[in-house]
């Protein structure tokens, strides 16, 4: 099959179109710039674009598309209307009717979100839903493998800045992160066949934890001893806008208002339609944490 891949040269990306390639398809790994980046040959491709994403569309007259371009933070142009919500209408109008459409959402994705993150995912399933082609959506939980922003970033700062390690709450809000082998697997499985064709699936790994144990599991992993300190969620409500004000702050808006959500649910039927391998977050953490170091 021929795969165009949008955000193809991303962390998630990559594994992808490494796992796409592997099964013997033709794969272009599009990016705003063209860019070299994995098994997938480059392809020029801005969602935000649409006579960028009819071209690429058009080069390659693709059996499949699998749209994963998003953002965490907001910057510039680069708002989540702009790329999560608009960006998914213009692939989408140029997406070839007998194409298969593989969409990258988001586990909380709701229009009604407090997160504008989780909210535009949200409107960007509608128009899925409502495009007439043969889709699959998936929603993801936290995506964990060397190399994600999370783990090895995020969370990696938060227990890293200070003596003590800032915990939000009371730290009980559940997360079910899943591995980005997982996640590959998920999205290959629907793009080269029927599986869960017109069906929304949320991804997620086998275990749940806590917020709390979270930050246990990242100190244990960086070898690190420090105490776990609550933070009344009203002075996080407080602190969290003021962090906002630096040019990198270590936890935007949009991830606090997630954390605060909480982000799980059961792994089936993802687990059995797509044969998911569902590898467990302790056995990578201390590769993920080693990975950022470098």
């Amino acid at each position: 099959m021929k795969i165009l891949v949008t955000g193809g040269t991303g962390f998630v990306g990559q594994a992808i179109v490494g796992e796409l390639v592997a099964r013997g398809h033709a794969v272009w790994a599009g990016s705003r710039e063209g860019k070299e980046g994995g098994a997938g040959q480059p392809i020029r491709l801005d969602v935000t674009d649409p006579a960028s994403v009819l071209n690429a569309v058009a080069q390659t007259d693709p059996d499949a598309v699998v749209h994963l371009v998003g953002i965490i933070a907001e910057k510039g142009a680069q708002t989540f209307q702009a790329v999560h919500v608009d960006g998914t209408r213009h692939v989408l109008a140029a997406v070839p009717r007998g194409a298969r459409y593989v969409h990258m959402s988001a586990l909380g994705a709701d229009v009604d979100s407090a997160s504008g993150y989780s909210a535009s995912k949200g409107r960007a399933e509608t128009l899925v839903r409502e495009s007439g082609l043969r889709y699959t959506i998936f929603e993801p939980s936290l995506i964990f493998g060397v190399g994600d922003d999370f783990f090895g970033r995020v969370l990696r700062e938060l227990v890293s800045a200070a003596p003590i390690v800032p915990q939000i709450g009371d730290g009980t809000f559940p997360f079910r992160p899943v591995s980005v082998q997982d996640v590959a697997q998920a999205f290959a499985g629907a793009a080269e066949t029927d599986t869960g064709l017109n069906e929304t699936y949320a991804l997620t790994g086998p275990e749940e934890y806590t917020f709390r144990q979270l930050l246990e599991l990242e100190l244990d992993a960086l070898g690190k001893k420090k105490p776990i300190v609550p933070v009344p969620i009203v002075l996080m409500n407080l602190a969290v806008p003021l962090m906002n004000l630096l040019p990198n702050p270590p936890i935007t808006k949009d991830q606090y208002a997630m954390l605060k959500e909480g982000n799980t649910a059961p792994n089936e039927p993802a687990r059995t339609v797509f044969n998911l391998p569902m590898l467990k977050l302790p056995d990578h953490l201390p590769q993920i944490v080693a990975g950022a170091k470098g």
